[in-house]
């Protein structure tokens, strides 16, 4: 894999109580490196209204997904199949108390293409808020096969 990628990350949350999916999708440039048997991301965020963006970290292997946030959202977030989080998620409207108990964390690697996918529940203040989904695609950016699997 090259250093310069294209992240794709595709979020689901099925709302307790709803049917109904709420997508989201971002699609930016970023960077990638291999350490230690451990994978990385970093690329920048912007939120729309704001002149600050987020620096973001993502570090994976199997089970196992950190995502860490500084600058307008600073959070850090651990996925880890089978065991609950908490961490502290901090946004310019306040600070929320989350709780992230992953159930499923898939990892598959090719030369040029990652894929990851994490289901988990997550939970907000204490209270249960969604059964979600997190879907995740690296490509380098002079190649590989664009693949998301839902």
């Amino acid at each position: 894999m090259e250093k310069d990628v294209i992240i794709t990350i595709r979020g689901l949350q099925f709302i307790q109580n709803d049917d109904e999916m709420e997508p989201v999708e971002v699609v930016t440039p970023g960077e990638y490196y291999k350490k230690n048997g451990q994978h990385y991301l970093l690329f920048e965020e912007s939120v729309e209204g704001f002149g600050e963006t987020t620096h973001n970290v993502m570090k994976f292997r199997d089970n196992h997904l950190e995502v860490r946030k500084k600058g307008l959202v600073n959070v850090h977030m651990v996925f880890e199949e089978n065991k609950k989080t908490l961490s502290y998620y901090q946004t310019p409207f306040g600070t929320m108390n989350m709780g992230i108990a992953a159930t499923n964390i898939q990892l598959r690697e090719q030369k040029d293409n990652i894929d990851v996918r994490v289901d988990y529940a997550l939970n907000l203040n204490e209270s249960y808020v969604a059964d979600c989904t997190i879907v995740m695609n690296v490509k380098s950016r002079d190649g590989g096969n664009f693949s998301l699997e839902s």
